[in-house]
């Protein structure tokens, strides 16, 4: 291959913007040239594309979002507009793509695969729900975010005395909500992955209210109900008063951390590895601390499986 294109698409995660850099200075090592397509597979259908230099992506490593922009592109799930993308990729004289994003991002990379023209994934999103890859990019980011939300959310429940429910993000997976309940010594987690016990719950925080403990900090992974909602049914079954904070799109921005910078350079090199071998329809990510990559459909077969240990772990040290 003389020339590939790179593409972030679906919700922007930290960490996007290092891997663009490193699929460009990768392939550029090899002699490559790369076509940076804006705002996702709705870029790819309009051949909406420019050239990236070694200065186009200088810079951005530390950014937040991405720089190449993204988009949800209902229309790109029509074979016909697959089939027109790729005329345009041919045009500019593009032989592969790699695509950066989450599971819908994959499904398209995977569709272009089927119709001959070679796509590799590298998983950027922060709910850390691509099957296949321990961590995915942004990740990390998201979850130091919430984290440290949490820890200033605590120092006002602390103040005023009350308990406080914090929504988080994840779509139907929990790791966010449960890697930072862990982290930020929260009374209680709710997660997609395991069902919860409400009496369980109230129990917990009126033991801590009965040994003098002045507020609680209950997490709840968007994916198993709002934060209004459980405020509504803990006010309405115990009479347990909580303040709500939805943290929202504030996960999703940011500096990407240390850990997320790295693994972005790891998977985006392996990325453009793959293409230059001669190998498609494959996903990026990390196992054991190593750089794996897997076939795309097994992407789809796979299960993401939340660590429940983590789980259980929460619940032994918030008695």
């Amino acid at each position: 291959m003389r020339k590939i294109a790179v593409l972030t698409s679906g919700g922007d995660a930290p960490g996007m913007n290092a891997a663009i850099r490193a699929v460009v200075r990768k392939a550029k090592y090899h002699g490559v040239e790369v076509m940076g397509i804006y705002r996702g597979f709705e870029g790819f259908i309009e051949g909406n594309m420019e050239l990236l230099e070694l200065g186009s992506v200088g810079g951005i490593i530390q950014r937040g979002g991405t720089k190449l922009f993204s988009s949800r592109c209902p229309e790109f799930k029509e074979e016909k507009y697959q089939l027109q993308g790729i005329e345009k990729m041919k045009q500019a004289s593009v032989e592969g793509l790699v695509v950066i994003g989450g599971d819908g991002s994959y499904r398209g990379a995977n569709a272009l695969t089927k119709l001959g023209f070679p796509c590799v994934g590298i998983p950027g999103t922060i709910d850390n729900d691509i099957p296949g890859t321990e961590y995915t990019i942004g990740f990390d980011t998201a979850l130091n975010t919430v984290v440290e939300s949490i820890d200033k959310i605590r120092d006002t429940a602390t103040s005023h005395e009350n308990s406080f429910i914090v929504e988080v993000m994840g779509r139907d997976a929990g790791d966010l909500a449960l890697w930072a309940g862990l982290a930020a010594g929260a009374e209680s987690v709710l997660i997609p992955e395991e069902p919860f016990n409400l009496d369980e719950i109230i129990e917990r925080i009126k033991r801590g209210e009965a040994r003098g403990k002045k507020h609680s900090i209950i997490i709840v992974a968007e994916g198993v109900m709002s934060g209004s909602e459980l405020a509504k049914i803990l006010k309405e079954k115990a009479d347990i008063h909580t303040r709500v904070s939805v943290l929202g799109h504030i996960q999703r921005g940011g500096s990407p951390s240390a850990r997320d910078r790295v693994l972005a350079g790891r998977l985006g090199a392996r990325a453009v590895e793959i293409l230059l071998n001669g190998s498609s329809g494959r996903a990026v990510g990390i196992k054991n601390h190593q750089v794996i990559d897997y076939d795309l459909d097994e992407a789809f077969k796979l299960k993401h499986k939340a660590e429940l240990s983590l789980y259980t772990l929460s619940k032994e040290l918030s008695i």
